[in-house]
């Protein structure tokens, strides 16, 4: 399978959307700067969209599902059938995911890429099967080149879906047993940094359970020691999940869709996506500064500033939901606020 696509250049915001809607700032009802981020945030989305008076009406979330051969180490408090059982929860609309979905009124694609506890065909969940899970990368690269290859084009197949749709806004998700295990192990890989910092609880490991979550990511990067770009270490330390969501960055770019990352894993996924199609990182938004140890560093790595800081952990894009109403927020104020001579009131 093809991946070329992956290195195709990327959208180039509007400059011009860019200077009109910094112009009609310094002309609202408001000493300038006074609402801060959001008034860099509507400027921002002018810029993606090409319109002085962005919208955020139509948003996209894509939660990807595939399992981990890794998980055979232990390193979860959950048993890996919660996979497939939770694809189900995600399409009947008990996730965490779900409820924010349709308070937003967001479009919510489930994905199945592979699980152990296969939940065979569930109304509202497209099967895009890769095989029942990853290989363990303490024994195996994680993928095949061409489990890789299907991956990313999982998560680029979510843009072409979203962009008919007239998406302004993409938000990935993800659900893997074992996934914050592998985040861990391709952030240090891309980081250059030590499991010991990276690794922290997931699903609620105790200091010894994140102990031994942290040997098994120290095997595997030493297994994987002569990866050579964020590519190959994407194929043996990696997802599918965590794959389609760096493909879902890449395409969105490519198409001019801006995106708004989730927490540690999808932090992880799109600084592997950066490393791949640099120009990737201009179309990103950073929604919440998760709970989970090694995200601080992958933020870091991408000089980005998260909008929220809640403490949250859950990932499946609930902390990039949360924050859609800020941004839909900076667009109202943006677009709904009077100018001066429209008010008439005067200058400073």
């Amino acid at each position: 399978m093809d991946i070329e696509w992956i290195h195709a250049g990327c959208a180039i915001a509007d400059a011009a959307a860019r200077e009109a809607a910094l112009a009609r700032q310094l002309q609202l009802t408001k000493p300038p700067g006074s609402l801060g981020r959001l008034e860099a945030l509507a400027v921002q989305l002018a810029a993606w969209q090409r319109s002085e008076r962005p919208r955020l009406d139509t948003v996209w979330i894509a939660v990807y599902a595939g399992d981990h051969g890794v998980a055979a180490e232990g390193v979860s408090a959950f048993p890996q059938a919660v996979t497939g059982e939770m694809v189900r929860n995600f399409a009947h609309g008990g996730a965490a995911i779900a409820v924010l979905a349709r308070e937003l009124g967001a479009t919510l694609e489930v994905v199945n890429l592979g699980t152990v506890n296969d939940p065979g065909e569930v109304p509202g969940v497209r099967r895009a099967l890769i095989a029942a899970s990853t290989a363990n990368f303490c024994q195996a690269p994680a993928m095949t080149p061409a489990q890789l290859a299907a991956a990313l084009a999982a998560g680029a197949d979510s843009i072409a879906q979203a962009r008919a749709a007239g998406a302004q806004l993409f938000i990935g998700g993800e659900m893997g047993i074992a996934n914050t295990t592998v985040a861990a192990a391709l952030a240090c890989a891309l980081l250059r940094r030590s499991p010991q910092e990276l690794a922290g609880p997931g699903t609620g490991l105790d200091a010894a359970g994140v102990a031994r979550k942290a040997a098994v990511v120290a095997r595997a990067l030493a297994l994987h020691a002569d990866a050579d770009g964020a590519l190959e270490q994407l194929r043996r330390l990696g997802g599918f999940e965590i794959a389609a969501m760096s493909g879902a960055c890449i395409a969105a770019a490519q198409a001019g869709i801006p995106v708004l990352v989730d927490g540690f894993i999808a932090t992880t996924a799109a600084l592997a996506a950066v490393r791949i199609n640099p120009g990737v990182r201009d179309w990103l938004l950073f929604a919440h500064r998760s709970h989970e140890r090694g995200h601080a560093a992958v933020l870091e790595a991408l000089q980005a500033e998260p909008l929220l800081d809640l403490g949250l952990c859950l990932g499946e894009a609930s902390g990039a939901a949360v924050a859609v109403p800020l941004l839909r927020l900076a667009c109202a104020l943006h677009g709904g606020m009077a100018t001066f001579g429209e008010a008439g009131v005067s200058q400073g």
